[in-house]
């Protein structure tokens, strides 16, 4: 198995998010054959000079920031993670730079989220599962060091500061799951099985030290309900996924089998299938992504950073790293996180 030195996945799939998203940037609320009008043909499309990222990449920036302050003070608690992201997503959202088209979920709970007295759960918007939840939680299954629990914790409670939906959770666990488990070596062919593993493992689990009350803002009957609702429908969507992946067509829409990506479970799954059509092919997968009448841009993210955990950083053309936005500082918390 390749060492993690040797592969650097941290910053294999952080460059390859900020790639994708990038590449899907232009691409997005485009229908395919308008894509295709404006980009040429998919199998060619070029990274646009500049390379201009999205909310997708800024906000796994600021979840990154704040991840790393909270481990400056040791192992990772709610109690450590929860003041520097929370500062983080609300300085995100004051910035004159959140001008790229960001999610309506996002602005309106960081909006909350800057009101210091209120409790997070009350900015928590419970009926939305957008994959505002989910695009930006790479960095929580790449950070070593952290047992199942914690990263589980950890990837819900970043994604319920906006997105309280329980499938919004479920989806962000599941995401930080995948790219942990690429980065440490699962092959491909044996993720969707893993993944279907880990959330019918996973499925009553509520995880109340991180979560606090927040399944009583939903009206479920018990935490254990509102937990299972979102792992139901992220394994109905990997069922999707499979059936997509039997009779694979690569130049068919992915959003047709798998989602258009606007919600958590569907811009997992269609991330995946990107990814999974061209698992050693990291370029081509990206492209597919950003192809795509859905949201291509978080679709592409999402690809990108599969496609990157199991190839590693070398899997990015340096024409392309050196003309992405935020390359320096992705790169900067790829070498933390790889122990180099």
């Amino acid at each position: 198995m390749t060492t993690s030195a040797t592969k650097r996945p941290a910053a294999g799939a952080l460059l390859g998010l900020a790639l994708g998203d990038a590449l899907g940037f232009p691409t997005e609320f485009n229908d395919v054959p308008s894509i295709l009008a404006k980009c040429g043909p998919w199998r060619s499309m070029e990274l646009p000079r500049p390379a201009f990222v999205t909310d997708d990449t800024q906000m796994t920036l600021a979840l990154a920031r704040g991840l790393r302050a909270a481990l400056e003070h040791g192992p990772l608690t709610p109690a450590r993670l929860l003041p520097p992201v929370r500062e983080e997503y609300v300085a995100w959202w004051g910035s004159p730079e959140n001008n790229r088209a960001p999610g309506r979920t996002c602005l309106v709970a960081c909006e909350l989220l800057s009101r210091r007295e209120l409790p997070w759960q009350e900015a928590s918007q419970v009926a939305s599962k957008g994959c505002g939840a989910n695009m930006r939680v790479a960095p929580l299954g790449l950070v070593p060091d952290l047992d199942d629990d914690r990263r589980a914790g950890a990837a819900r409670l970043q994604a319920a500061l906006t997105h309280g939906h329980p499938t919004a959770l479920a989806a962000g666990d599941l995401t930080a799951h995948a790219v942990h488990l690429l980065a440490r070596g699962t092959e491909p062919g044996e993720l969707v099985g893993a993944l279907r593993a880990y959330a019918h493992a996973q499925r009553t689990t509520y995880h109340e030290e991180w979560l606090g009350d927040l399944w009583r803002h939903a009206h479920d009957p018990s935490a254990e309900s509102f937990t299972a609702r979102g792992w139901d429908e992220c394994l109905a969507v990997l069922d999707r996924l499979d059936a997509a992946l039997r009779a694979p067509d690569p130049e068919t829409d992915p959003c047709l089998a798998t989602g258009a990506g606007w919600i958590a479970e569907e811009a997992l799954a269609t991330g995946l299938l990107c990814f999974l059509l061209f698992p050693d092919e990291p370029l081509t997968a990206l492209r597919r992504a950003a192809c795509t009448s859905g949201d291509s841009d978080s679709i592409a993210c999402l690809a990108g950073a599969f496609a990157g955990a199991h190839l590693g950083a070398d899997a990015w053309p340096r024409e392309w790293v050196e003309r992405v936005e935020h390359r320096e500082e992705l790169s900067a918390f790829g070498a933390l996180w790889d122990g180099r």
